[in-house]
């Protein structure tokens, strides 16, 4: 599909970078379990040379992601935190990254407890009023790291606004694009430079891969993440990335059910006399409800709310009880998931870091799945019964 950019999107989904097998006229793209390829001659070859730097299989999963992020360059890696490695080994000791102080617990981890030993230095700030950036901008910012949604809080950053500031500064803006996926939301549409997926998520869609990848239509940053990627190896096997390829085909109709699905069960819990707050930007009351309108197409299948008795052991007791929300690491399968983020995926994450961005230890996050919305319901009411 050398035009699929001219696509709309459930088209792309099906069908960029994914070609007929030549060999065999295979609809789906073949699943290339080899680690080294023949070579007529010393150098020459059919455009592989060694799966850690390319593989058939790979390379059309990498453009199907850079087309469905309206991107020139797509790489893949074997998890989202690899991917995030990558990114940040385009620095070097001295260089400053901003970032939000509402923000995956991984994410956080890499931050500090690694590349901030290598005399990289990070600041984690209140990006919900954009004005906030430029007042924290050196010339030693090299990068800024946004989420939007955040992960947990549901905080809406704006993107627009975060290009127009790290354009000025010549500073290199990066969307952690994976609460929203490409179908609700692209930042490279919006003025950012890259875009990371953990496509263990939703992209994939069915709990059954751990990858990572990266879209940019900046040719000079391609090429050194494209180094970065070869050099230190961190690839996904072909195996994921066919099951990847085979989860985006239905990428956008699973996002539609999962927002549909959202919607309702965060109209459900903002009603429920047990339950304090609900977050998720598709309220209008919501602080930045206005900026999500303009820059998501939907609002997602993420929520997260805290109870009225603001205790972990009542968050425990929710969780318990629940059937169909199952209790486990991870979002965006296409079953219901739920999580106590101060004890799972945001531990790593120092309490009083927690508590300033309000993430309480009754707080629990959903990710809703593509079940029967009726049952999803049901499941809710009983749990916090």
């Amino acid at each position: 599909m050398s035009k699929s950019k001219d696509y709309r999107f459930g088209t792309k989904a099906i069908h960029a970078g994914v070609e007929p097998d030549p060999t065999t006229g295979a609809i789906m793209t073949p699943i290339y379990q080899t680690s080294t390829y023949v070579q007529s001659a010393p150098g020459q070859h059919k455009g592989f040379e060694y799966s850690r730097s390319g593989n058939p299989t790979r390379t059309a999963l990498e453009k199907s992601i850079a087309s469905l992020e309206n991107a020139d360059f797509g790489l893949c890696f074997g998890s989202g935190l690899a991917a995030i490695d990558a990114v940040l080994k385009t620095l070097k000791p001295g260089d400053e990254v901003i970032s939000t102080n509402d923000l995956y617990g991984g994410s956080y981890r890499i931050f500090t407890k690694i590349f901030q030993g290598f005399g990289i230095h990070f600041h984690f700030i209140n990006m919900e009023n954009i004005d906030e950036l430029e007042k924290h901008i050196t010339e030693k910012t090299k990068l800024i790291w946004i989420e939007t949604p955040t992960n947990p809080m549901m905080n809406i950053i704006d993107i627009k606004g975060a290009a127009k500031i790290a354009k000025a500064h010549g500073t290199l803006l990066c969307v952690d694009n994976t609460f929203s996926t490409p179908y609700l939301q692209n930042p490279l549409d919006l003025g950012a430079d890259l875009v990371m997926h953990s496509v263990t998520k939703y992209i994939a869609g069915h709990s059954d891969v751990v990858m990572g990848a990266l879209a940019t239509s900046n040719k000079e940053l391609a090429e050194k993440l494209y180094f970065i990627q070869n050099a230190s190896g961190a690839v996904p096997g072909p195996q994921d990335c066919f099951l990847v390829l085979r989860g985006i085909k239905t990428l956008h109709l699973r996002m539609q059910r999962h927002c549909e699905n959202g919607s309702s069960i965060a109209n459900f819990l903002k009603s429920h006399p047990k339950v304090d707050k609900v977050f998720w930007p598709g309220f209008k009351e919501h602080p930045n409800h206005h900026i999500a309108s303009q820059q998501m197409h939907d609002f997602g299948g993420m929520i997260a709310f805290s109870l009225k008795e603001n205790t972990e052991a009542a968050a425990v007791e929710v969780l318990k009880k629940f059937n169909l929300f199952t209790l486990a690491e991870s979002l965006g399968g296409v079953e219901s998931l739920s999580g106590h983020p101060a004890s799972m995926t945001h531990a790593s994450i120092p309490k009083a870091e927690r508590d300033k961005v309000g993430l309480s230890d009754s707080l629990i996050r959903l990710s809703v799945g593509i079940e029967d919305i009726e049952d999803l319901r049901m499941d809710l009411k009983q749990a916090l019964a």
